[in-house]
């Protein structure tokens, strides 16, 4: 019996948004929205977003000891999720930088923090935290060796997701463990370089030569790819249509609704269709966790 459906080894950070007319050029000035305040991080989010939709979801993450730091732990508490991982001290809590223009796209600027600090040891300590998690995911906003302790202290019956943002080469062992490896169009192409070929068929399958054991490729309002190793295993999952207000940490809540679900027995295209859904809930409401949606209130496809 497994203690938690999801795991979340990640970052967390504090998100301060701006709303823009338009992103500024190099040397350019523009006027803004009032300043908000969320909490953010894709690890943060993902947990998060798991909890708000019924999993028994956990934290490993390190924060600082500061008010961004209590208003993650507030809002982890709030979602539902355990907060037994997070550890406190060492460094400031991580900040993100986010401006939104008005179609709902955003760019983020990172400042890492505490999730810097977040170290092997610290996961070898949560040993007993890995081992009784059906599934435990991991992204990139903390340190690549961090990640790849993961894999090495999860027990063999643990499946892996890892959301590899943002985008580094990433090492044999950590690529064979992923089930599924879960990227957007832009980190499909910076993992594939110049061997990425034309559309997201084509990159499903150069990534899963890289050896993963599926992967989930989203395309945004287009829904998502799914792939898997054998013939006849590429699907197309669409989305449903909204009204997008706010794209931040959508994509956060597609891989934790995904990777929930897939604990609970999903096949892949039954689970990346439930988590285009969450997605496309998510964009309707502005900031991260905020906009995340319980399973009654997701969308229909």
């Amino acid at each position: 019996m497994y203690d938690y459906d999801l795991l979340v080894v990640g970052s967390a950070n504090a998100d301060l948004v701006i709303g823009v007319e338009r992103r500024p050029a190099a040397g350019e000035t523009v006027l803004g929205s009032d300043l908000a305040v969320h909490p953010g991080g894709k690890g943060a989010n993902q947990a998060a977003a798991a909890a708000r939709l019924g999993a028994r979801s956990a934290l490993l993450a390190r924060i600082g000891d500061d008010a961004h730091g209590r208003l993650l732990l507030d809002a982890q508490r709030a979602a539902g999720a355990d907060t037994v991982g997070m550890l406190v001290g060492d460094a400031p809590t991580g900040v993100a930088l986010i401006t939104v223009d008005p179609s709902g796209d955003n760019s983020i600027v990172v400042s890492p923090g505490a999730n810097s600090r977040l170290t092997p040891a610290d996961v070898r300590a949560a040993g007993s935290l890995l081992a009784a998690s059906r599934v435990v995911s991991a992204q990139l906003e903390i340190p690549l060796e961090t990640v790849v302790e993961v894999v090495r202290t999860r027990p063999p019956g643990t499946r892996f997701v890892l959301n590899p943002s943002p985008p580094v080469p990433l090492p044999t062992e950590l690529l064979a463990a992923c089930d599924p490896l879960v990227v957007n169009e832009h980190e499909a192409r910076v993992l594939l370089g110049p061997s990425a070929g034309p559309g997201p068929e084509d990159w499903a399958a150069a990534l899963l030569g890289l050896g993963p054991r599926s992967v989930v490729i989203t395309l945004g309002a287009d829904g998502a790819l799914v792939a898997a190793s054998g013939p006849g295993t590429v699907s197309r999952v669409p989305s449903p249509r909204v009204d997008a207000v706010d794209t931040t940490g959508a994509g956060d809540a597609f891989t934790a609704a995904l990777a929930w679900r897939l604990g609970q027995g999903d096949e892949l295209v039954e689970a990346a269709a439930f988590a285009a859904r969450v997605g496309a809930t998510a964009v309707t409401a502005a900031g991260a966790q905020e906009s995340y949606p319980t399973a009654g209130e997701v969308v229909a496809g």
